[in-house]
């Protein structure tokens, strides 16, 4: 059952971050980070909804990349591997996902269909088409929910801006199911990252006052991203360092 008290306090905690009414926000989540939660998932959906409003819309990765058999997706049916919210999210009444083998997205709401519409176009993980990359247009914030700043998929969109020489790796041909029924074959290009791990925590050290907020939500430390000031400020770093956020092992 919701808890609605719970509800309401999620929406508390997420608009003294900055979150409003109309807002885009794509989420990243630790369930186990928020405390015990009565209801659950969708008592932590709910809150959300009640912080952005009608007018707003809320994303969610629905990463796939470890899919079995690695090279068959389907929109419908592929479970994502990114968490219990986000599996929760992509399997609830209403929600819909863009179209891509690894690395779609999960949305409800007025801008979701603008924002997944082109997505079948893109042939790299985070390409122009994604919503990952669309969204920053539409002035969307990054929700990072007691998962620190590291696993933000957002960052990919914004390093294919400058392909540094870590990003890619082969290409692989995807069978693809979409949410029609449609069946087809498309080659794209993998993300590489052979020997190197990802470091996208050092964002906190791009004079990020301007774009970054942290707080908490209930017991989970959480961390708000402007989307187009992380995208200024991560662009310039990659121009100026390309390895900045990743380390060779």
């Amino acid at each position: 059952m919701i808890n609605q008290d719970t509800t309401e306090r999620i929406a508390d905690d997420l608009k003294a971050l900055g979150i409003q009414s109309g807002d885009v926000i794509l989420v990243h989540s630790s369930l186990k980070s928020l405390g015990h939660i009565e209801g659950g998932p969708e008592t932590v959906i709910q809150g959300l909804l009640r912080a952005i409003g009608d007018d707003g819309t809320l994303l969610m990765p629905a990463l796939s990349y470890m899919q079995n058999p690695h090279h068959i997706h389907s929109t419908r049916e592929t479970p994502s591997n990114v968490g219990t919210i986000p599996e929760y999210f992509r399997k609830r009444a209403g929600t819909l996902r863009s179209i891509h083998p690894t690395h779609s997205v999960c949305g409800i709401g007025k801008a979701v269909s603008e924002l997944f519409k082109y997505h079948y176009l893109d042939d790299t993980p985070c390409g122009t088409n994604s919503p990952f990359n669309r969204m920053i247009d539409s002035g969307a914030k990054i929700l990072m929910l007691g998962c620190s700043l590291r696993p933000n998929t957002t960052m990919h969109a914004l390093e294919e801006y400058e392909n540094p020489p870590y990003l890619f790796g082969e290409d692989c041909v995807y069978t693809i199911t979409d949410r029609d029924g449609k069946t087809y074959e498309k080659k794209y290009k993998h993300h590489g990252f052979s020997g190197w791990t990802q470091r996208y925590d050092r964002v906190a050290q791009l004079s990020s006052d301007s774009f970054i907020r942290c707080g908490n939500v209930l017991k989970a430390q959480t961390f708000v991203l402007e989307s187009q000031g992380l995208k200024t400020a991560v662009v310039s770093k990659l121009r100026e360092d390309p390895c900045y956020f990743v380390d060779k092992y």
